[in-house]
């Protein structure tokens, strides 16, 4: 891969940041740096827009994969309803751990409700901060 002048006149040591009496110039240096802080700031940039249209990260079975609920059962683990392909799965949740405890059809469990998810305190985070900030002075 060739450099482009531009990556060389930024990389390469300036020799405008030098005046003519041999001291220091301190604005040539600045500017030195913030374009090559631009010029590395967009190519993030263009690297994130690549990767949005290719659909890196999205996956393509997005929508395959849905957790039903969770319940703790201590400080660090969590019983969770996943489920997948029209079964759910029911699964231990500990740090470093998973372990299937059981295999229901999608269709034994009942739908969520509204009455259920308030019940269990599974309240949506959306709502939850509206409340919040509309209790705000």
């Amino acid at each position: 891969m060739r450099p482009t002048p531009l990556a060389i006149g930024l990389l390469a040591p300036s020799t405008l940041a030098l005046a003519a009496d041999g001291t220091l110039d301190v604005a040539g240096s600045v500017l030195q740096m913030f374009l090559g802080l631009a010029l590395i700031l967009g190519l993030l940039y263009a690297t994130l827009l690549f990767l949005k249209r290719v659909g890196a990260g999205a996956g393509g079975g997005a929508n395959l994969l849905k957790v039903r609920g969770a319940a703790p059962v201590g400080p660090r683990e969590r019983v969770v309803l996943v489920e997948v392909a029209g079964k759910v799965l029911v699964l231990g949740v500990a740090p470093g751990r998973i372990t299937p405890l059981h295999t229901l059809d999608a269709a034994e469990l009942p739908p969520a409700t509204n009455e259920t998810a308030r019940l269990s305190g599974g309240k949506d985070f959306q709502s939850w901060l509206k409340q919040t900030l509309e209790r705000r002075p």
